[in-house]
């Protein structure tokens, strides 16, 4: 706001710097005998003496631009590294998918909690949906899972196992995440679906872009896919992104899925084309959801309501529906 405020003032003030000059000096031309030359000699100077500060306040927007990206990397710099892990850390290896949060209480600092004593169990295999209005916690419920943060109390595991006691490594390799930021490289589309699990063969690629739906749209390109991204899928629609988003979550193999609004960037009709294949990417997986459009989780074997980092109502859309609490108008006021 300061930077888009300085030049159109200092360009105002330079023409009302003008103009009293002009003023002043046909006064004391009529008045005071001063001389036209003279009068011209003050009004150029006038011009002239503005023109430079005219152009410093242009180069303001670049100077506070400049402190900002300043003010990011020196932020980055003071970051403190991931912790390591315990010297006797657990190695996962074959994951079924259950699930539990236990009395978990969470906070970025401690003046300001987000999370109050969550409590979930999620079955190997089920799909669980988190809604909401904006800071609720959903994203911080998904965030925990991964040990992007630690819980300052209660407890998270795995299939029984705590994951503080799990190393960071083989805990992220048994989970697939879509987030609602898309994040590809440069290389070609079949690098960037692999990454999701290197070692995955051409077949297994395109069947996992088969099954996200992304497959039709790849076969058009210049080069299939073999064709070469630009810096983040420049070259490719925000929709086109995501799809392959999920095509690289889907040959990852992973038993957790999550989808933080995985479909956000997609419109309806694309949406539609993906649910049959999204519903075979779950099948036989844990899936975490956060959805904003209601009609995507309505298929959840347990739909979690969160207010204010509080679970206020927890069921399937049948049961939240004959409520009429806080889901129902959630669900109302998207579709009425």
């Amino acid at each position: 706001m300061f930077s888009g405020m300085m030049m159109p003032i200092m360009i105002n003030m330079s023409t009302i710097n003008y103009a009293l000059t002009a003023t002043i000096g046909g006064i004391l031309a009529v008045t005071r005998g001063l001389d036209i030359g003279g009068l011209a000699s003050f009004l150029q100077y006038s011009r002239q003496f503005g023109r430079p500060i005219n152009e410093l306040s242009s180069q303001v927007n670049s100077l506070q631009a400049a402190l900002a990206g300043a003010e990011r990397v020196f932020e980055m710099m003071d970051q403190l590294p991931e912790p390591t892990d315990e010297e006797n850390a657990i190695t996962l290896s074959k994951v079924n998918g259950d699930v539990r949060f236990e009395n978990v209480t969470f906070g970025y600092g401690p003046e300001k909690v987000i999370l109050h004593d969550i409590n979930l169990s999620v079955k190997p295999g089920n799909k669980i949906a988190f809604v909401g209005s904006t800071g609720a916690g959903k994203t911080t419920i998904i965030n925990l899972l991964p040990r992007f943060y630690d819980i300052q109390s209660g407890k998270i595991t795995i299939d029984g196992i705590d994951i503080k006691d799990v190393s960071r490594e083989s805990l992220r390799k048994s989970m697939a995440i879509v987030l609602q930021d898309t994040h590809l490289f440069t290389g070609t589309v079949m690098e960037n679906i692999r990454y999701g699990r290197l070692t995955a063969t051409d077949a297994e690629v395109v069947n996992a872009a088969e099954l996200a739906n992304a497959h039709s749209f790849i076969t058009r390109m210049p080069k299939g896919y073999q064709t070469v991204l630009d810096g983040d899928g420049s070259n490719l629609s925000q929709g086109q992104r995501q799809l392959l988003n999920i095509a690289r979550a889907t040959v990852a193999e992973a038993p957790i899925l999550i989808l933080d609004e995985a479909t956000s960037s997609i419109d309806t009709r694309t949406e539609k084309l993906i649910e049959q294949g999204m519903d075979t990417l779950m099948q036989g997986k844990t899936t975490f959801v956060i959805a904003h459009r209601l009609s995507t989780v309505q298929n959840a074997n347990e739909i979690i309501v969160l207010e204010f980092g509080n679970i206020i109502e927890r069921g399937s859309h049948t049961d939240l529906m004959s409520k009429k609490g806080k889901y129902y108008q959630l669900y109302t006021g998207q579709f009425s």
